[in-house]
C-alpha cells in the first residue's frame, strides 16, 4: 500500500524515460499515475503491429554499458531470455570488419584493432594512437568541437573515418560527425571501447521494444498500487497552489509533484502555462532535430545474412538486421537509415526498392517480397552539436521536473539516456 504521507506524482508519458521514473518511485511505495498519449507505451521506442508481424518504430542497438536500462529490465522481468548478446562485432559487407575477442579490457579492443579486416598497417596504428591519447585526456578534450574536427586533429585516416569512426558516431549520435559533439562522442567512447570487455557487447533485443521494458514496468507499478493509463493525452498543465492540474479527456486532476516525460517538442508546448518554466521552454525550442527511417522488409522465404547485424556501404541503409536470427522472424529484414535527412519526403515504395535492389546487390538474389513498412521519424533525436546546452531536469518550477533523453547529460539521445533521466528525477521526488 501506498503510504498517504508521500506526495503524489504524475509522469506524463509512458516511455523509456517515464517508466524508468514510475518503477523507481514504485520501488519506493509513491503514488504514481502514468499518462500515455498513445494506446501503446513506449515512446519512440515501441510496438507497432503490420500485417499481424510485431515491429518496432525504430530499429534500436542496446550496448553492454548500458547498466541502468539493463538494472532495471532485470527489475522488472528478472531472469528473462531478453538479449542476444554478442561480443563487439563491426561487419561492413566486403570492406571492413572488426570483432571483439573475450579477452579482458583492454586487450580486447586491442585485439579487435589488430586483426580487423580492411584497415592498413597505418589505419590501425593510427585508430591505436587515438584510443591512447583520448585514454591519457580520461576522455575529456578542453573545448568542443565536431567529431570530424577531433579526427583530423588526431590524423586518423580516411578508411578509419570511413569504416569506424563515422558508423560509430552515426550510430550512437544519430548526427553526422561534420557537426556531431565531439565530446559527446567521447562520452560514448569511454563507456564502451574505454571500459569493461562487457560494456561493448551488441545487444540485440529477442522482443519488440515495448514487451522488453515498458510493458513489464507497466505492471510492476500496477502491482505495487500505481496507475499506468494508455489513450490519455495530458492536454494541459498549470500550477494550482501548491501542487498541479493536469487535464486529461477535458478533466484536471490534481497532483503534488509532475516529471514530464514527452518528446520535447511536446514537452515545449506542455510547459507554456507555467511562467517558472519558461526558461526550460526557451532551451527546448533551441533543439534542432534528426530524422532515422526504419525500413521492415518482409520476403515470402528466409534471407540469410552473414550476421545478426550487418552493415552495407554504397546505400542509404547503414546496417541490416535478420530478425530471424535474432528473434525467429522468418524472412523479415530489418534495414536503418540514421541522421536520414536525405530521405525525408521520399516515398514508401521507392526507399523500400531501392533498400532491396542494394540488399541484392550484396548478397545475390532476393526472395519475392511480401511486404514493406517504412517508419520515418523526423525528430527522432536532437542533433546533437558541441557546445548543446540542454535543459536540466530540475526546473526553475520547484516539484515540476524533465526527463528524456533530450535532458542534460553526459549521453546522446539514446535509450539509456532516456532511462538515466527518468531515474534521475524520481532520485528528485521527496
Amino acid at each position: 500500500m501506498a503510504d498517504a504521507s508521500y506526495p503524489s506524482v504524475a509522469i506524463i508519458g509512458g516511455g523509456y524515460a517515464g517508466m524508468a521514473a514510475a518503477v523507481e518511485l514504485a520501488a519506493r511505495d509513491i503514488p504514481v499515475t502514468v499518462f500515455e498519449a498513445a494506446p501503446m507505451l513506449g515512446g519512440r521506442a515501441r510496438h507497432v503491429t503490420v500485417n499481424d508481424t510485431a515491429l518496432d518504430n525504430g530499429l534500436h542497438i542496446l550496448i553492454g554499458a548500458y547498466s541502468e536500462t539493463l538494472r532495471l529490465i532485470d527489475k522488472v522481468a528478472p531472469k528473462r531470455d531478453s538479449f542476444l548478446r554478442l561480443p563487439l562485432m563491426l561487419n561492413i559487407h566486403k570492406r571492413f570488419s572488426l570483432r571483439a575477442p573475450k579477452l579482458p579490457a583492454p586487450l580486447h579492443v586491442a585485439w579487435a584493432l589488430l586483426t580487423a579486416q580492411g584497415l592498413t598497417g597505418a589505419d590501425k596504428r593510427a585508430a591505436g594512437h587515438f584510443m591512447q591519447a583520448m585514454k591519457k585526456r580520461s576522455y575529456r578534450i578542453d573545448r568542443d568541437c565536431t567529431v570530424a574536427a577531433l579526427l583530423d586533429e588526431y590524423s586518423q585516416t580516411i578508411d578509419l573515418i570511413e569504416y569506424l569512426w563515422a558508423p560509430l558516431c552515426i550510430a550512437a549520435l544519430n548526427t553526422p560527425m561534420q557537426r556531431a559533439s565531439a565530446q559527446v562522442f567521447l562520452n560514448v567512447l569511454r563507456d564502451s571501447l574505454g571500459a569493461g570487455r562487457a560494456a561493448s557487447d551488441l545487444l540485440l533485443a529477442r522482443m519488440d521494444l515495448t514487451a522488453l521494458f515498458p510493458k513489464p514496468a507497466a505492471d510492476y507499478v500496477r502491482a505495487r498500487s500505481g496507475v499506468v493509463e494508455a489513450s490519455a493525452a495530458v492536454e494541459r498543465v498549470t500550477q494550482d497552489g501548491d501542487g498541479f492540474s493536469v487535464q486529461v479527456h477535458g478533466q484536471s486532476r490534481q497532483f503534488d509533484q509532475v516529471i514530464c516525460a514527452v518528446a520535447p517538442h511536446r514537452a515545449e508546448n506542455l510547459l507554456a502555462d507555467i511562467p517558472a518554466l519558461a526558461n526550460a521552454r526557451r532551451q527546448i525550442e533551441t533543439l534542432q532535430y534528426e530524422p532515422i527511417h526504419s525500413i521492415w522488409l518482409q520476403f515470402k522465404s528466409p534471407v540469410r545474412l552473414p550476421a545478426p547485424m550487418t552493415g552495407i556501404s554504397d546505400s542509404p541503409a547503414q546496417w541490416l538486421f535478420d530478425r530471424e536470427i535474432i528473434c525467429g522472424q522468418r524472412g523479415l529484414i530489418g534495414a536503418v537509415i540514421s541522421a536520414s535527412e536525405e530521405q525525408v519526403g521520399e516515398t514508401q515504395d521507392a526507399l523500400a526498392q531501392r533498400v532491396v535492389a542494394d540488399i541484392a546487390k550484396n548478397f545475390g538474389p532476393l526472395p519475392p517480397l511480401q511486404w514493406h513498412r517504412v517508419i520515418a521519424e523526423k525528430r527522432a533525436t536532437f542533433s546533437c552539436m558541441p557546445d548543446l546546452v540542454r535543459p536540466a531536469i530540475v526546473t526553475g518550477c520547484k516539484y515540476f521536473f524533465l526527463a528524456g533523453d533530450y535532458t542534460a547529460g553526459d549521453y546522446p539521445a539514446t535509450i539509456e539516456a532516456a532511462v538515466r533521466s527518468g531515474i534521475a528525477a524520481a532520485h528528485h521526488i521527496q
